[in-house]
């Protein structure tokens, strides 16, 4: 197993790949979606937190996927010394009609399979992405973990519509009609999932590109009026069965495994090895509609139990921290991250002392 780093588009720069590689990592997993740019945040290191309103402007980050650029940028991790493991997230402006099953949807499938090849002509082995119309929402902040640490977690359940020109809680139509978004059943949902599957798996396994699938984040069966997809465990695997490939694969968040009601991470890990592209490596306590993110050693998950089930299934992929409660210091997000990495790197060399 190998150790990562998720960077958001704003820390894709030498000083944040520098820390990766002090920090022990090999690997790097990257956002070019700017979650951040409504300007909201005095310190862009705080975690997105949704609102009704939304994070910011989509469809900023169409130069990114191009292919020079995915080199250019590859080559810049590299010459740090670590490898570019992921993308993750795909520009809701770029697949909103995909989503929606709206009349921009092939055209909107081409630009998605384009940027599949030119991840995979740039070397990198993996695309993670969360196929949900409201995307993460319902999030709280506060001083959840150990000694009053900011973290995020959940204390309500969103009930708000979304609004017309808004998907995966980013503003796609800076002049949409008035209302909010029409309504679709689950299983409405699951047929626009395996349409896309149907359409992108494909040209995945031509361009060697895995495509990862997310569980939903909260794990709930309804938010923001929308039903949600992967919200237990077994549900994974109805999504592995509608396109069967090597390909189709999974973005394991033990996070959000351990936030929902039924099931169990220990098991649901054991289960889906085999089918993990890299795992978000977080740690919670309680369920949903009522968790709280907190550090990797004061959760519900024994995270050491975990890796011992991943080495014992033989995984050889990332591991990366996701996101992490923030300490109090001058470098919260630093402080908090390097805390974590820590954790990992001696748990992974704990690991192979193990039988």
């Amino acid at each position: 197993m190998k150790l990562g780093l998720g960077l958001y588009r704003h820390m894709l720069d030498k000083n944040h790949f520098a820390f990766a590689k002090q920090c022990g990592c090999t690997h790097v997993v990257v956002h070019l979606v700017d979650y951040f740019n409504k300007g909201v945040n005095a310190n862009k290191n705080n975690q997105p937190v949704g609102s009704n309103n939304g994070w910011g402007i989509a469809g900023n980050s169409k130069e990114l996927w191009k292919l020079d650029h995915l080199i250019r940028l590859k080559k810049e991790i590299n010459d740090a010394g670590l490898e570019l493991e992921a993308v993750e997230n795909f520009d809701p402006a770029d697949w909103y009609d995909i989503l929606l099953d709206g009349p921009n949807k092939q055209q909107q499938l081409e630009v998605i399979k384009q940027h599949i090849r030119n991840v995979g002509q740039a070397g990198i082995p993996t695309i993670g992405y969360n196929f949900s119309l409201a995307g993460v929402c319902s999030r709280t902040t506060g001083d959840y973990a150990r000694g009053s640490a900011v973290s995020v977690g959940m204390e309500h359940i969103d009930t708000s519509p979304i609004p017309k020109g808004m998907i995966w809680n980013m503003t796609y139509d800076s002049n949409p009609s008035d209302g909010v978004m029409e309504n679709v059943t689950r299983e409405e949902l699951w047929e626009r999932l395996q349409y896309f599957l149907n359409e992108i798996i494909p040209v995945a396994e031509e361009a060697g590109v895995t495509m990862a699938a997310h569980p939903d984040d909260p794990p709930m069966p309804v938010l923001r009026n929308t039903p949600r997809l992967i919200y237990q465990p077994n549900m994974y695997r109805k999504l592995l069965s509608l396109n069967p490939s090597k390909h189709n694969a999974l973005e394991f968040c033990l996070g959000s495994i351990a936030e929902m009601t039924e099931g169990d991470v220990y098991e649901a890990t054991e289960e889906y090895a085999n089918n993990i592209a890299y795992v978000h490596f977080r740690n919670i306590k309680g369920k949903v509609p009522n968790y709280k993110e907190v550090f990797l050693d004061e959760g519900d998950i024994d995270m050491i139990e975990i890796l011992k089930i991943l080495k014992r299934k033989n995984f050889k992929g990332v591991l990366i921290p996701d996101h992490t409660p923030q300490m109090s210091c001058e470098g919260p997000w630093h402080a908090g991250m390097a805390y974590a990495l820590g954790y990992i790197n001696a748990a992974l060399k704990l690991i192979k002392m193990v039988d």
